[in-house]
């Protein structure tokens, strides 16, 4: 089965030799080489993950990851020449899943891309009840509508902070622990190292204005898991 690959790199030369590689290996890459155009060519393709260069033209790749992920759930990954620890951290906080080097070989490349793509599935879990209305005290999260308010004020989500949020709120007041939120989020178990879950929790905390040092609505609970407190919301 041919994978869809948008790859977003200005270096046509490495655009180029990438692409036969990956074509040779059941992809059908789709190069854009101007940040400009980018969000149109994934909305047109509908692709099944996004390979994105950090320094594109006009547009950078890590404003292109954050502003993806606002509507685009598939892998985002970013490819780079910056092997830098805080670029490599500030793009998996906007979002991206995975972060690799342009030293990197092809046969790596493709084999972290396979892997993202299997880790991909659609976020349905059977721990999430049917019905698409949720009220905790002055918040209410509509699944249909995929929609947020607390109070009269609409919160905007990513739509994976919005599954996760769902997730939380379908348990209030119980502890999830992070292999159970990466198991009915991304289909995945937790390895002890994954930090992706601990992010997410941070990019919600923020759009949901709760205390990031003494958080009050989504509560760590040490050595154990995250909480959504209902007393958090009144």
């Amino acid at each position: 089965m041919t994978t869809r690959l948008v790859f977003a790199e200005d270096d046509t030369a490495l655009a180029g030799l990438l692409k036969d590689y990956l074509e040779r290996h059941d992809f059908q890459v789709t190069v854009v080489h101007d940040g400009a155009h980018v969000m149109e060519v994934v909305q047109h393709e509908a692709p099944d993950a996004v390979l994105l260069d950090i320094m594109l033209p006009n547009i950078d790749g890590l404003t292109l990851c954050q502003n993806l992920r606002t509507s685009y759930q598939k892998p985002i990954i970013l490819f780079t020449a910056n092997d830098s620890e805080i670029k490599h951290i500030l793009g998996l906080e906007l979002g991206a899943n995975d972060y690799i080097v342009k030293t990197t070989s092809p046969s790596i490349l493709l084999a972290r891309l396979q892997s993202q793509l299997r880790q991909y599935q659609p976020t349905q879990s059977a721990i999430i009840p049917s019905n698409s209305l949720i009220h905790i005290g002055q918040l209410t999260i509509d699944k249909t509508n995929r929609t947020i308010l607390i109070g009269s004020d609409s919160i905007n989500l990513s739509s994976s902070d919005f599954d996760m949020l769902w997730l939380l709120a379908c348990h209030a007041g119980e502890i999830l622990t992070r292999d159970q939120l990466l198991r009915a989020t991304r289909n995945i178990d937790y390895d002890g190292l994954d930090r992706s879950i601990d992010i997410a929790i941070s990019r919600l905390r923020k759009k949901l204005l709760d205390d990031a040092d003494e958080p009050a609505r989504i509560k760590t609970i040490r050595n154990k898991g995250y909480l959504l407190s209902p007393s958090g919301w009144n």
